[in-house]
């Protein structure tokens, strides 16, 4: 009879991460999360709410994601904001993150493991994977992936147990570098141009989302610039100058 009722548990635990939909809000290109972590997260009002997603990933973790873009009259996307909340289900405790990148950046006071890579329209996709739902909700959409995309993954892990995460994906169209994703990937010609491509595209990831915590009016856009609520407001950054209503 115990062990019933453990099964009866457990089978309850999971089931809500497979039925339930996004509990995140979207409102003005401000998705506002009331937990894990609580934040509001800011992306430029040039991009368009694509939707969002939630499924059990793997059998193994719930997972939320919401997609913007900003793309041609042709619906051709030169820019992603990808941002994703996910947390290891109870039902596998053993579970816990391992990036170990070296790589760091601190958006809204909040630490972030970066990498970067790029992608051809043609990879592979694993199935079942995040990038293969991604990729599904904006061709509903009527959007279309570009040839190649350049990434830059930040991830925030929200405590020492390293089971839950907000990831935040920013990906941009190979070609406004003037390349081809083949050009940069290990063995193109123009490989060597990568890291100067990289930091580019590092800094404007970095710029591209502002972060604010519910109790606190102050809200850092970056590492590097600050946007503060009181007399005044300074901010040269996208998603600041084009809201002109800081910190709502």
């Amino acid at each position: 009879m115990l062990k019933q009722g453990v099964a009866i548990f457990l089978f309850c635990a999971f089931l809500p991460a497979q039925t339930a939909g996004p509990e995140r809000k979207v409102e003005s290109n401000v998705i506002t999360s009331e937990r894990d972590p609580a934040v509001r997260i800011h992306v430029p009002n040039s991009a368009q709410y694509v939707g969002a997603d939630r499924w059990v990933l793997y059998g193994m973790a719930d997972c939320e994601l919401h997609a913007f873009v900003y793309a041609d009259p042709q619906k051709n996307v030169q820019r992603l904001y990808w941002v994703q909340f996910e947390g290891y289900l109870p039902t596998r405790p053993e579970l816990k993150h391992t990036y170990d990148s070296p790589r760091h950046a601190n958006i809204g006071g909040m630490d972030f493991y970066v990498d970067t890579w790029v992608r051809t329209k043609d990879a592979e996709m694993r199935p079942g994977s995040d990038v293969e739902h991604i990729v599904a909700l904006i061709r509903a959409r009527g959007y279309h992936m570009s040839n190649g995309m350049m990434y830059v993954r930040l991830v925030h892990l929200l405590d020492e147990q390293k089971r839950k995460e907000l990831m935040i994906i920013y990906g941009e169209d190979v070609a406004q570098s003037g390349l081809t994703a083949a050009d940069l990937q290990q063995g193109g010609k123009p490989h060597g141009r990568w890291p100067t491509v990289e930091k580019g595209l590092l800094e404007r990831a970095e710029k591209s989302v502002a972060i604010e915590h519910p109790r606190s009016r102050a809200r850092v856009c970056s590492a590097m610039h600050s946007c503060y609520c009181g007399n005044a407001f300074t901010c040269n950054q996208e998603v600041a100058t084009e809201r002109h209503d800081p910190c709502t």
